[in-house]
């Protein structure tokens, strides 16, 4: 797990007013609390902390720089904007070397599952309890072959060494269906007309198939010009 190093500086002022200036600094607003500690308000540089997400995920570990003092630091919580996406607050949670800490790690899905498996994804990630200088940034789940049944829960993850589970060991991470065949599609879908009384007029089905006659018959016209 890599450790990011970002140059805070303090926050005197605060409100909608100074929030706004801060970012139109190239800043966003924040605060730093844990351990019992006063809260401090400071910003962090934009840019370099959105590569921070970008590149380390949402428990990477950063040491803030604040007027010459070190502190080690996990992001708790970011606000955006709904629209432009653009970080509007954090929050940063203090922690110190070789204590642990619980936070959400990301489930990836890797491999493919049997041809005739279709999985149904349950959880997008779990909470884990870890070293915080050695927290993952995502956690693996190959689902190679799987076939209908074979679900994985969340006591089936492999976690990091040092790792343990906080999220329930029997909630259900991914399960597997099996692909329905053409006619239990066919069987659906005539319940459903049915449901929704919707019948097929004989009328329309004699249609059908003097249309197909026709075809058929305009085919062999074809093919017998063609042979003259």
């Amino acid at each position: 797990m890599a450790d990011y190093r970002l140059v805070a500086e303090a926050r005197t002022e605060f409100g909608k007013g100074s929030a706004r200036r801060t970012r139109r600094a190239g800043r966003i607003p924040a605060v730093l609390y844990g351990h019992g500690q006063d809260v401090i308000h400071l910003s962090l540089p934009a840019r370099e902390f959105a590569a921070v997400l970008r590149n380390g995920g949402g428990n990477a570990l950063i040491t803030i720089d604040l007027d010459g003092t070190e502190h080690l630091a996990l992001t708790k919580a970011v606000q955006r904007d709904p629209l432009t996406r653009v970080h509007e607050h954090v929050d940063l949670l203090t922690v110190r070397r070789g204590e642990k800490t619980t936070v959400e790690v990301p489930i990836v899905i890797v491999g493919e599952p049997g041809i005739d498996s279709i999985p149904n994804h349950q959880m997008n990630a779990v909470s884990i309890e870890a070293d915080a200088t050695r927290l993952p940034d995502t956690i693996e789940v190959d689902v190679t072959g799987r076939t209908a049944g074979q679900n994985i829960t969340a006591g089936d993850l492999v976690l990091p060494a040092g790792s343990t589970l906080v999220t329930d060991p029997e909630a259900l991470v991914i399960g597997f269906l099996g692909a329905p065949t053409a006619e239990a599609l066919e069987a659906e879908l005539a319940e459903a007309e049915a449901e929704a009384g919707i019948e097929r007029d004989e009328s329309d089905a004699d249609a059908d198939a003097t249309t197909e006659g026709q075809d058929e018959g305009s085919a062999e016209s074809t093919d017998a010009a063609e042979n003259s």
